[in-house]
């Protein structure tokens, strides 16, 4: 158990977060609520960004008692929705005066086969392309920022995955699993791109694996699936433990001079060589502007 023990050790700094501003997708649970925890305790001004505003309310009374810090808000955005990604980016952009930090938290996992509001099938369509659009509407005010950081939750699954450009929706042939893994290598390969056309900028970019962890991403689990995680739980993290790599590459300074990497227990960590390729890196950026239907150079 001590080696267990070792393995989720909490990251700790006392770096401070006063004055900035730190925006949270899917702030409303899991690690994305332990994040928005933590950085608010760091003295930031927290947007939890969440699909329900009903559970973005409760959320939002919980990160304020445990941080005390009273400057958090929710804004409603729901990432399956390019007119509310939109919208909401539209309000940040007209009533923030800053934005230091964005945290591309939220997601989907081995869903069954659906679609977003714009066609896209449900985990590139939240998992990339939700993100991929709010960067891009977020990007011009995030650069007056700087020195800022863009954060994207990726997976270790994005080592069984591969981009399929002819069929990125999975119509021909659906499979949830393979889907998921496809929109988390697809994270990585964003943040690559990311990167490479920040440099110079004082705005830097990260991808993750947070770790094997217990949070709802697991209700579209099938029961056999979901009795093997009950036994693996004693070896999968808890959505504190979860939040510490989000954290470090929030908050940690000596990434400031890093970008495009891939982290996982709070260090960097190695990425599947699909994860490594910049060409295909390129054209899954130049297919996701133009089904999106935005330029971004």
């Amino acid at each position: 158990m001590q080696g267990l023990r070792n393995m989720f050790r909490s990251w700790s700094s006392d770096a401070r977060l006063d004055g900035k501003t730190v925006i949270i997708t899917g702030a409303n649970t899991g690690i994305g609520k332990e994040t928005a925890i933590d950085l608010a305790k760091r003295g930031a001004r927290i947007i939890m960004a969440c699909r329900d505003p009903e559970k973005a309310d409760a959320a939002l009374k919980e990160v304020k008692d445990a941080s005390g810090n009273q400057d958090v808000v929710t804004n409603r955005l729901d990432l399956a929705d390019s007119k509310s990604i939109r919208e909401f980016a539209e309000k940040i952009n007209k009533e923030e005066k800053q934005v230091n930090i964005l945290i591309n938290n939220a997601g989907v996992m081995v869903c069954p086969y659906g679609k977003t509001a714009d066609g896209f099938e449900m985990q590139i369509g939240v998992n990339h392309m939700g993100h991929f659009l709010l960067t891009y509407l977020l990007l011009d005010l995030i650069k007056r920022s700087t020195p800022a950081r863009i954060i994207n939750i990726s997976s270790m699954a994005h080592q069984w995955g591969t981009i399929n450009l002819e069929d990125i929706n999975s119509e021909k042939n659906y499979d949830k699993k393979k889907a998921y893994s496809q929109s988390k290598l697809a994270n990585i390969l964003f943040t690559r791109s990311l990167a490479k056309r920040l440099e110079g900028t004082g705005l830097t970019a990260y991808a993750l694996h947070p770790g094997v962890v217990q949070t709802d991403l697991w209700r579209h689990l099938n029961k056999a699936q979901q009795a093997a995680m009950w036994f693996t739980k004693p070896f999968t993290k808890t959505s504190v433990q979860g939040a510490q790599t989000t954290i470090y590459c929030a908050v940690a300074p000596e990434l400031e001079t890093e970008s495009g990497k891939y982290y996982s227990d709070c260090a960097p960590a190695k990425c599947s060589r699909a994860a490594m390729d910049d060409e295909m890196a390129q054209r899954l950026w130049e297919l996701s502007c133009k089904i999106l239907s935005i330029t971004w150079e």
